[in-house]
């Protein structure tokens, strides 16, 4: 039976591959690529010219601002005393020793007899010592304890306009002194002085915080 069927020649028929598949499918995936691409660009465009992007950027930028405002940035209107406020004593709580760094006679008695009546107590009266006599330029010096810087001399202070403020190693907060300088002419008029005292011991806003505009 074999003999029926001979292959003769030295030619064997060759199987092809098929390559319009494969091209079909390379070119299918990239259509839709470029088709993609086409689309987000056109998106992207529309963003722009319609504005949205700038507003999803302001709206990111609020966003950040607002997260950083805390308690301590809120706004307060409320009024509080100011430092020495709270114990500034009143002029009956102070003792004013009075003493004369000039060459005028008299100033020291007169200076006292006028803090008298406007509610001070009066201490020592008359000369300055030689640490200050005759060496005080200005209109005076409110001389006292450390304790006495927010408590009794800005009180005495609201009295002589121009007085420079100095304090010592004394103990006593309450005894202060009144050293008359050489530019001292009188003592504040009692209407002004009486105002100055109201500020002092009045109450001050306290100092608020507002936040940032965003």
């Amino acid at each position: 039976m074999g003999g029926q069927y001979r292959i003769t020649g030295d030619k064997y028929p060759r199987m092809r591959r098929r390559r319009g598949r494969r091209r079909l499918v390379f070119l299918a995936v990239a259509s839709v690529t470029a088709l993609g691409l086409v689309g987000w660009g056109t998106l992207q465009l529309i963003d722009v010219f319609t504005g949205k992007g700038d507003k999803a950027t302001a709206a990111g930028t609020k966003g950040d601002c607002t997260s950083k405002v805390g308690p301590s940035a809120k706004a307060t209107t409320t009024s509080t005393p100011s430092t020495a406020a709270g114990t500034l004593p009143k002029p009956g709580q102070i003792t004013v020793n009075v003493l004369n760094a000039t060459p005028r006679s008299g100033l020291a008695k007169q200076t006292a007899d006028e803090l008298k009546k406007r509610g001070f107590r009066i201490g020592d009266v008359g000369n300055a010592t030689a640490t200050y006599d005759k060496k005080v330029n200005g209109a005076g010096i409110l001389l006292g304890a450390k304790g006495a810087a927010q408590a009794a001399l800005p009180v005495l202070g609201t009295q002589l306009s121009g007085a420079e403020v100095k304090t010592d190693g004394r103990a006593q907060a309450d005894r202060v002194d009144l050293i008359i300088g050489t530019a001292f002419k009188s003592l504040a008029k009692k209407e002004d002085a009486d105002k100055a005292l109201a500020t002092l011991s009045g109450p001050r806003p306290a100092a608020s915080a507002s936040p940032k505009s965003c």
